[in-house]
């Protein structure tokens, strides 16, 4: 092959690992966000009704301000087996370029650079680590005087799929 095409695959490899870096590191972000939900219902049918959705999805209480009326929910967050399994692969296949690439530069130590391949199990490990955690939920009720009375809004922050969930499992608007 002729030296500026394995030089510049060279370099879009190493553009590929700076990506693949990045998108390990991005798996284990925290997505905190704040949504609001409006219902009609009143707040004493409200707060149990979220009470045992937060039971069930193992969070528990840890602080309740009357004062503001915000309760804290505090869980455990688990991580995916199938996100370690799947970043270990990528990170596999990403260190196989590059080693083919090196192979092709460097022909006479070829045999060194299919040890680099052993670094895969790594990404898994540090998503493993790392995305395992205690993810807090605040919400808060707050009655809407400026559209009506009645209309309750719930303000809630935490993990962005967390948020997903809880729209999808309980009707508010």
């Amino acid at each position: 092959m002729d030296s500026p095409i394995v030089t510049s695959t060279f370099f879009l490899t190493l553009l590929m690992m700076v990506g693949l870096v990045f998108f390990i590191r991005a798996s284990v972000k925290d997505r905190t966000e704040e949504i609001e939900l409006s219902t009609s219902e009143s707040e004493d049918s409200i707060l149990p009704k979220l009470q045992k959705y937060f039971d069930d999805r193992a969070y528990r209480v840890i602080e309740v301000d009357a004062l503001t009326n915000e309760v804290t929910f505090e869980g455990f967050v688990q991580p995916s087996l199938f996100m370690g399994i799947f970043l270990s692969f990528l990170s596999a296949l990403g260190l196989f370029c590059l080693v083919l690439v090196l192979f092709m530069l460097f022909p006479q130590t070829s045999k060194i650079f299919w040890l680099v391949i052993l670094l895969a199990p790594l990404a898994g490990v540090f998503y493993w680590q790392k995305a395992g955690r205690l993810e807090k939920v605040l919400l808060s009720i707050n009655q809407n005087n400026s559209e009506s009375p009645t209309q309750n809004i719930i303000r809630v922050t935490g993990h962005r799929d967390e948020l997903i969930q809880l729209r999808q499992n309980l009707s508010f608007k």
